[in-house]
């Protein structure tokens, strides 16, 4: 099957690294448009209004380096990359944003930055897979 239009969950963690070197190997074979969406998580605890934003700050600073690390090697594979930084819940994120941008494929990574939560709570990856709107491929390394 051949998609025309890929979502990549980025959130600089190896697996995301290598959902995005899948997704740049499928664009490849199919000239598919890429999009590598990064959300920053809203705390589920109470801080005060200067410590997030101080972290969202620094988190779309850092997403913004991984984004330009990101262009250089999708460019180097000849493949245009476009990217974006939202707040909210990464599944949820995820999954709006696919289907909102009416994407045929959503690649990430099996398990991000979530830790030992993921086994507890249940991974972004397990989430996605359940609501998502179109296929999704989740990438082991």
């Amino acid at each position: 099957m051949l998609f025309r239009k890929i979502l990549v969950g980025f959130d600089g963690s190896k697996g995301s690294w290598e959902a995005l070197r899948r997704a740049i190997a499928l664009a490849k074979q199919s000239s598919a448009e890429v999009w590598v969406l990064s959300v920053i998580e809203i705390p589920y605890w109470t801080a005060a209004v200067g410590e997030v934003d101080e972290q969202r700050a620094l988190l779309e600073e850092r997403y913004r380096q991984l984004h330009d690390e990101a262009r250089q090697l999708a460019a180097q594979e000849g493949v245009a990359l476009q990217t974006v930084v939202k707040v909210g819940h990464p599944a949820q994120t995820l999954v709006s944003s696919a289907r909102a941008g009416q994407f045929d494929l959503l690649v990430i990574g099996h398990s991000g930055h979530s830790g030992v939560w993921g086994t507890f709570l249940g991974t972004t990856a397990d989430k996605v897979v359940r609501h998502a709107p179109c296929t999704v491929m989740v990438v082991r390394w």
